[in-house]
């Protein structure tokens, strides 16, 4: 037998369980990796606390799409491992378990030098954060608006955008400011008053929006003339229609990808701080924490 966290309702983190089931195992072309760490995303508890986003889910679920862990099993036709690799990957909502069985293309070697909780956490964030930056095709010399900036998206993005050489503006809570600055992001606070407090922070203007937040920050770079075919949210889906914006999230993934994005983190190109760490049996007051906000990178959960 083994662990994974599952829910048979919809709600919030209370709703969460571990369940023991039968130990899963690799199919034809699969991988069994028996998991070290599972990182957590915001859209595992939108998904979690409403069926309208994913209306044919068949319940009981998993939680969780993005691992790292230790191949333990090959399936018939599997060329690209051997058992003993460390690899970090992603799933459908199976991650957050002792073992996962994915195809092998869905994982990547995991570099030496990068950790665990950091190799579990980048699955999907990396992913997200590079396609919705790429939305948006940040060029040097201009000024890029990040929200939620100190989140696990919008740090990741706001250091691609960097890299791209532009300007970073980051909204987040003032406890972040510090940090920010350290990373070479301009912080501004969000809540009232944001749209003045973004003039004075760019005062030559705000040429994208990469939205990791909602509708506020979207119509605040409207605003302030940002066009809306620059602008790409990964949660302000009613954006399309009402302004025209883009809503490129996660997707189209690729183990060469993912590989690519490790590295990057692993050689101090980007930076991926994890904000804590739980045990899989306290997989609750993780997403509690999650869904408190105000976080400064990724929540993971690891296993022994």
């Amino acid at each position: 037998m083994s662990r994974i966290v599952q829910y048979s309702r919809y709600g919030g983190p209370e709703v969460l369980d571990i369940v023991e089931v039968a130990e899963p195992h690799a199919g034809p072309g699969e991988v069994r990796v028996a998991v070290r760490s599972a990182g957590l995303n915001n859209f595992d508890s939108k998904v979690r606390r409403s069926p309208a986003l994913l209306p044919h889910r068949v319940l009981p679920s998993g939680q969780g799409s993005e691992f790292a862990g230790v191949i333990d099993e090959l399936g018939d036709g599997v060329s690209t491992a051997v058992v003993g690799d460390e690899v970090l990957g992603w799933s459908n909502f199976t991650a957050q378990a002792d073992f996962v069985v994915v195809p092998a293309g869905h994982v990547a070697p995991k570099p030496g030098g990068l950790g665990w909780a950091t190799a579990g956490g980048l699955g999907l964030v990396g992913n997200t954060a590079e396609r919705s930056t790429r939305a948006v095709t940040p060029r040097r010399g201009e000024t890029v608006l990040v929200s939620a900036a100190a989140g696990g998206v919008g740090l990741f993005a706001a250091q691609l955008a960097i890299a791209e050489g532009a300007i970073v503006v980051g909204t987040a809570s003032e406890g972040n400011h510090d940090y920010l600055r350290g990373l070479g992001i301009i912080p501004v606070a969000y809540g009232p008053g944001m749209v003045d407090r973004l003039r004075a922070a760019a005062p030559q203007g705000i040429d994208a929006l990469i939205d990791n937040a909602g509708r506020e920050t979207v119509e605040a770079a409207i605003e302030l003339g940002v066009d809306p075919k620059r602008i790409n949210s990964i949660v302000y889906f009613e954006g399309a229609a009402e302004y025209g914006i883009s809503n490129v999230g996660g997707g189209g993934k690729k183990s060469e990808d993912l590989g690519r994005l490790a590295r990057l983190v692993t050689d101090g190109t980007i930076l991926l701080p994890i904000a804590a760490t739980y045990p899989l049996d306290e997989v609750r007051g993780a997403y509690e924490q999650l869904e408190s906000r105000h976080l400064r990178g990724k929540i993971v959960l690891t296993l022994p």
